[in-house]
Parts: C-alpha cells; sequence; structure tokens
C-alpha cells in the first residue's frame, strides 16, 4: 500500500436546478461525504456539476404552479400531481430540506446552468449549485431571469458585472451543450446521476450510507494503486 496521498475521488454529478431530486441527492451526497470525514484514512473528494435540462421546452415566465406544470406535462390530475409533492416534500425533509413548493416559480434553467459553469471557471461552482437550489426549492426565488440570477451569483460571491457579462454574451452555452452530449454518451436520461472517477454509475438520490459506502471503497482502490516510480 503506498503512503503516499492518492489523487483525489472525482465525482461528476449531472443534474437540474429544478429537479427536486437532484437538490436530496446532492444533500445526500454531501451528508454521506462528511460521515467519511473522521475516518483514520478520510477519502478526498473533489465534486463538479454538470448541465441536465429536464424540461428545456420550460417558458422562463411559467404561468401557474408546480401541480399545474406536472399535470400539464405528465398527463396526470392536479390531485395526483399534488399527492407527488408532498412526498418529495416528505422525502426532502429528511434530508434536511424545508420544500416550498406552494412559492416555487417553475421556470427554464438553461441561463442557471450556464452561470454554473462561469462559477466553475471561478472557483465558486459548489457556492453557487447551493445558493440556486436553495433559492428555488425553499425560497420562491425565480433562477430563470438574468437580473435574479446576477444577484444570487453576488450572493455566492461572485462578481456581479462579470456574471451579468457571462450571461448576456452567452458564451457558456456550449459548455452546457456538451454537458448534455456526455450525459447521452454515458446513456444518462434521468438525474440525479453520479459519476465516480469516469467509470462507476451512481443513479438517483441515494441514502447518505449509499454515498459514504462508495466513498470508502473506491478510496481505497486509490490507496491500492502503485506510487508512480522515479528515475
Amino acid at each position: 500500500m503506498s503512503t503516499t496521498t492518492p489523487a483525489p475521488i472525482t465525482i461528476d454529478v449531472w443534474s437540474d436546478i429544478a429537479c427536486p431530486w437532484c437538490y436530496i441527492g446532492k444533500r445526500n451526497l454531501e451528508t454521506g461525504l462528511a460521515a467519511t470525514s473522521d475516518d483514520a484514512d478520510a477519502p478526498e473528494v473533489e465534486i463538479v456539476y454538470h448541465s441536465f435540462e429536464l424540461s428545456p421546452d420550460t417558458p422562463v415566465d411559467f404561468v401557474g404552479g408546480e401541480a399545474d406544470y406536472l399535470a400539464q406535462h405528465k398527463g396526470i390530475t392536479a390531485e395526483q400531481a399534488t399527492q407527488m409533492l408532498d412526498r418529495v416534500t416528505g422525502v426532502a425533509a429528511g434530508a434536511g430540506l424545508a420544500y416550498r413548493f406552494d412559492l416555487l416559480q417553475h421556470t427554464n434553467t438553461v441561463k442557471a446552468h450556464e452561470l454554473l459553469h462561469f462559477a466553475k471557471e471561478q472557483g465558486r461552482q459548489l457556492q453557487l449549485a447551493e445558493r440556486l437550489m436553495a433559492a428555488y426549492f425553499l425560497e420562491g426565488r425565480h433562477v430563470g431571469r438574468v437580473d435574479d440570477l446576477v444577484d444570487l451569483a453576488a450572493e455566492s460571491g461572485l462578481d456581479a458585472d462579470a456574471a451579468r457579462d457571462a450571461l448576456e454574451s452567452g458564451r457558456y452555452l456550449a459548455a452546457v451543450r456538451a454537458d448534455q452530449a456526455q450525459a447521452a454518451a454515458y446513456g444518462i436520461n434521468g438525474v440525479p446521476f453520479f459519476v465516480i472517477d469516469g467509470k462507476y454509475g451512481v443513479s438517483g438520490a441515494q441514502p447518505p450510507e449509499a454515498f459514504a459506502q462508495v466513498a470508502r471503497q473506491v478510496w481505497a482502490e486509490h490507496r491500492e494503486v502503485p506510487a508512480p516510480q522515479t528515475a
């Protein structure tokens, strides 16, 4: 076993800001990794978020509530939609998230994904991902309009003017499309989806214990990799 510190585990996460299970999966991943932090040999992990649009045809200013959206797009009754939302609200509460579907403003998320790519370049992607999801699911903030996204960017420690330029220029749209193409290449058709070290796939909002187990297992594999030989 090598005595040198191995390379960190890389966890690539495909998700959508407007996906309730993605926020639950995000929190469960963080909780699971936190459980490994006290290990004698705690895994080192780098997390990168990637773009996936669940409903790219959604208008920026959708008229109606979340139950209306589900009823229209999934062909279910308003009562069934409400039951679905109640169920996910209960699961979210178990993860420590107080979802407010009564406040939620359904919107198109492509600009939010562009902003996440900008934030990644600035080393603030994890902070922005958390801010966007909290704003959307917990606070009833709008995450589809440029002005609102600029405010959320500033709240995440990003420069507001630079964030506005990034969004108005559209220069990160290609990165969003590249993420979506990679998801298609992996065969990802639902989110959240976690790719560990480019070779293990974990689908769905798994419980924290599952993420902790995977992290420990993969870290042990990293430890087994021989240290590079020097000439």
